[in-house]
């Protein structure tokens, strides 16, 4: 166990564009990031953080330099799949489930892959239950099962678990990192995500 974190929310373009990136840092380094799906609203509710959209609405040349940021991210790994999606903000509390519910049916990779797809590449309105059930049946997922799956109990509770550990460790947004214990937040943070696993690597031998 490589002990590397991603804790993300589907409704983070930025955890979508650390998503695309992950997999190249893998390769480098041959670890294996650990998805964990976390509520960003109730992150947002525990720590009285807001969303950028909010943040910064009104502070004049901020949400212009984010935007020049994220295209200088797009641009450095070659990114071609990204659109902004226009039903944003979408409530993701469903979709988060889902999540939850694709690991118990040992389709969370896919399901993860396509959910961000169905977001941030070819974006849809996802909080639409009957958009959702048509994207997870267009991706070859079971969305009768997924969203059956979504209402349990044992689900709610594990994303809302999964959430309040994440804040306790000192998550206050997404996408958040954690290698060892150590925090990092942000896609722009990866480099040192990256560093600090090889660091723990040469530290355990090269294992």
């Amino acid at each position: 166990m490589d002990n590397i974190e991603f804790h993300f929310d589907f409704g983070s373009p930025n955890a979508y564009l650390s998503h695309l990136v992950i997999p190249d840092i893998e390769r480098r380094t041959g670890a294996r990031f650990d998805y964990v799906p976390v509520l960003l609203g109730g992150v947002f509710r525990s720590t009285g953080n807001r969303s950028p959209l909010e943040a910064f609405a009104g502070i004049r040349n901020k949400p212009e330099y984010q935007r020049l940021e994220m295209q200088r991210f797009i641009r450095r790994h070659g990114i071609t799949r990204f659109r902004s999606n226009p039903f944003f903000p979408v409530n993701t509390l469903v979709l988060m489930r889902g999540a939850v519910a694709a690991r118990k049916l040992r389709v969370f990779d896919r399901y993860v892959d396509e959910i961000f797809r169905h977001m941030w590449a070819d974006p849809k309105k996802l909080d639409d239950p009957a958009v959702l059930a048509a994207a997870l049946n267009l991706s070859g997922l079971d969305g009768a099962r997924l969203l059956e799956l979504v209402q349990t109990p044992e689900v709610k509770d594990e994303l809302l678990t999964n959430t309040q550990r994440s804040v306790d460790r000192g998550t206050f947004g997404s996408p958040t990192f954690f290698v060892g214990e150590e925090i990092f937040f942000g896609k722009d943070r990866l480099r040192d995500v990256e560093e600090a696993i090889v660091e723990m690597k040469r530290g355990q031998g090269g294992k």
